[in-house]
């Protein structure tokens, strides 16, 4: 049976991981968002600031629906708030701000890793979608010894694309924080101390995501060399 026992625990295990640190990070955006900053500026007015601050005048900043929603689009040049970060006037919408826009100041500057990222989207957008229906087949053949095998193969390299994308994630989300905190203590946006430390601490839970995500995509992708290695060897 393909759905074995090792598999379902490193789903449990990883998804539990993933839970417990997501919570983690919400207790930390609510604390967070209790501390006004002493610039008294909106994310939206932090936003604009370290985007001009850097000579970027072609990106725009707007509001968007949902929870930790926040993103930098580098096709549209957009940097999106959800509302709560948009109009906050605290620590917490000065600290996903600035991290957001350390996005832009990345796709400005040509960052290498944040253009490998932008280039994977595709591959693993069809690398996610492709993946549920080579597993059924896996499930189909799984009494045809070389179909089996060739299933499995192509899980590898499906898993191999989106485990390469998580991971080339880490570096481009800590560079985007390290870039925004950077700007807060330069600027003195945020006061030095207490300010800035909770700026920081919020980012590393936020940080923090992306870690659990990669080490459970390579957690999976190091299951399925391990099962066809195996199959080979009996």
């Amino acid at each position: 049976m393909f759905f074995d026992p090792v598999l379902l625990l490193l789903t449990i295990v990883f998804m539990v991981i993933g839970m417990a640190v997501s919570g983690k990070l919400r207790n930390k955006f609510a604390q967070y968002s209790l501390m006004k900053t002493s610039s008294g500026f909106s994310g939206k007015e932090f936003a604009e600031k370290m985007l001009r601050d850097n000579g970027i005048y072609d990106v725009k900043v707007i509001s968007v629906e949902g929870q930790l929603t926040d993103h930098y689009n580098p096709a549209k040049k957009t940097i999106n708030l959800s509302r709560d970060v948009y109009e906050g006037r605290n620590v917490s919408a000065a600290a996903v701000a600035s991290h957001e826009c350390g996005h832009a100041v990345q796709h400005a500057n040509a960052y290498v890793w944040l253009g490998l990222r932008s280039a994977l989207v595709p591959v693993v957008n069809i690398s996610s979608m492709l993946m549920n229906v080579v597993l059924i087949m896996m499930v189909v053949f799984a009494f045809v010894s070389h179909m089996y095998n060739a299933a499995l193969i192509v899980i590898i390299i499906l898993q191999g694309a989106i485990t390469l994308f998580s991971l080339i994630t880490l570096p481009v989300e800590f560079d985007a924080s390290r870039r925004g905190l950077a700007w807060l203590e330069q600027t003195g946006m945020v006061r030095g101390g207490t300010e800035h430390d909770a700026a920081k601490d919020a980012l590393k839970w936020a940080a923090s995501t992306y870690v659990v995500a990669a080490l459970a995509s390579l957690a999976t992708l190091f299951y399925f060399i391990m099962r066809f290695v195996g199959r080979r060897d009996n």
